[in-house]
């Protein structure tokens, strides 16, 4: 299937691509579906984009890719709110926040994004007692 988009083009995605969020996200609660595909441009970069609203697409990144030791623990209840099995079964990226100035990308962090690939359900997670911050610069990181 196809999803002709304001700002990434067309995007190729098959129906058990699409990603419920429950909660939608935050500043997008009305949005609860979502694909994540690769961004063309830097395969380092994937773009969240909503399927009820083409105009949304967010830029995102494994934050593995920035931080190597980045850690958080999520709690029994989120495991089971995600229905989580292994570890092996999630997928973690956190938002990128865009400039025309390369020095001046960053990353938040501070939310995950938290995604069950084997059920198709994700959340943004807000870690309160976490010293990671909203802005952390790609340039600071490990790519």
């Amino acid at each position: 299937m196809k999803l002709d988009t304001r700002y990434h083009g067309v995007l190729n995605y098959e129906k058990e691509d699409i990603i419920t969020f429950k909660k939608g996200l935050p500043g997008f609660e009305n949005l609860k579906n979502f694909i994540l595909v690769p961004a063309e441009e830097n395969k380092l970069f994937y773009i969240l984009h909503s399927m009820e609203d083409t105009n949304v697409g967010i830029i995102v990144i494994s934050p593995f890719n920035v931080m190597k030791d980045y850690e958080f623990d999520l709690n029994d209840y989120k495991v089971s709110e995600l229905n989580i099995k292994n570890q092996k079964d999630i997928i973690v990226v956190n938002t990128v926040n865009l400039s025309s100035k390369i020095e001046n990308i960053t990353i938040n962090l501070k939310a995950p994004i938290i995604i069950n690939k084997d059920e198709n359900i994700g959340e943004q997670l807000i870690l309160d007692k976490s010293n990671y911050p909203i802005k952390y610069p790609l340039l600071k990181g490990e790519i």
